[in-house]
């Protein structure tokens, strides 16, 4: 869903008087892979960077590009931690910080009537921070969490962690993960911990990348019942032709999740270089181009305005960004989501944070 709002984007940035070339490395979710292709993207001189998909991913090559005065726009890192680094003014994202989402999932669990909660979380900035984040509120809401439980991101077993969650007998458990966490409902199911047999909520990283097929390619309501909150592929207060274009561009199933986030990362970076005259520029516009002057929603209506020398204010896919003076939205639009009978996640809610 990034990888192919950014080619939307570029196309539609293109064929409306743009000029635009996107140079494409994998991030990973390694740091180590990460930092080896930034230094590929820098050396080559590039004039922004779209990502890291993941927080520690982005930690792990901040330095690297901000030292070299690039500005940085990731769809997807929502980690609290990103929120007062010292970038220099050369980060941002489109994605709302972990800081609005965690709470939301915390109030949703006890919302739900759950009092005894277990934690279990990636040991990294992600995964770490969001767990403390919910955690608070959960104990701050009345619940007791019973169990917090991180694991090495990295591990091909997680039965251990798993046997710390069923020898605390938590109510619900929330899994804070990536792909892995395919395999820790693996571990929970053949423990009798699984979905059928405890509430499980997710988050983004969670949505955006466990499938029932990955959990079982035999069950596709293996899932079912999980819920969990992701900031929204499609909200109500974005560009109303979004979701139709993407589904229209992408093949069939392709998932949604950030794709309005990494849309709107490409064509806020290109609006800034526009108003600055100069891809030097860029950073300096970031907030400028997301917050007062004229709405556009659009990049073909923002250039046509910023063309006749009008202020901008970029309400995209996503909806309104306003830019905080740490290059970040002011706010979160949330879905809760549930996994169904048939493997899909359904959208519940939308939710403002």
């Amino acid at each position: 869903s990034l990888e192919l709002a950014v080619d939307m984007a570029v196309e539609e940035i293109n064929a409306a008087g743009g000029d635009l070339t996107v140079i494409k490395a994998d991030s990973g979710t390694d740091p180590n892979i990460a930092s080896t292709n930034i230094d590929q993207l820098l050396n080559e001189g590039v004039d922004a960077i779209y990502g890291a998909a993941g927080t520690a991913q982005t930690l792990s090559i901040i330095d690297k590009v901000t030292g070299s005065q690039v500005a940085q726009c990731s769809p997807s890192n929502t980690g609290a931690a990103l929120t007062d680094y010292d970038d220099g003014g050369y980060y941002f994202r489109t994605a709302p910080s972990d800081v609005l989402q965690a709470p939301l999932l915390a109030d949703l669990v006890v919302g739900d009537g759950w009092v005894d909660v277990a934690v279990v979380y990636r040991n990294d900035e992600y995964g770490a921070g969001f767990a403390e984040l919910v955690e608070a509120t959960l104990t701050d809401s009345g619940a007791n969490v019973v169990a917090s439980v991180g694991y090495d991101p990295a591990a091909t077993s997680f039965d251990a962690e798993v046997g710390q969650v069923v020898e605390a007998g938590p109510e619900a458990v929330i899994l804070i993960t990536f792909a892995e966490g395919a395999q820790v409902v693996q571990a929970m199911i053949e423990a009798g911990a699984g979905p059928a047999d405890l509430a499980i909520y997710g988050t983004d990283g969670f949505k955006d990348s466990v499938s029932a097929e990955a959990v079982d390619p035999d069950d596709p309501a293996v899932l079912d019942g999980v819920k969990g909150t992701a900031p929204s592929a499609a909200p109500s207060s974005g560009e109303a032709t979004f979701p139709d274009r993407f589904a229209a561009f992408t093949p069939e199933d392709t998932p949604s999740i950030f794709s309005a986030q990494s849309f709107d990362c490409i064509v806020a970076l290109v609006l800034a270089a526009e108003v600055a005259g100069s891809v030097d520029g860029i950073a300096d516009e970031m907030i400028g181009v997301t917050t007062g002057g004229t709405v556009c929603t659009t990049y073909a209506e923002c250039h046509e305005l910023i063309g006749a020398g009008e202020d901008i204010d970029y309400d995209g896919a996503s909806g309104p960004l306003d830019f905080t003076d740490v290059g970040e939205p002011g706010r979160g639009i949330y879905d809760i989501y549930q996994y169904n009978a048939e493997g899909g996640a359904d959208t519940l809610e939308e939710v403002i944070a």
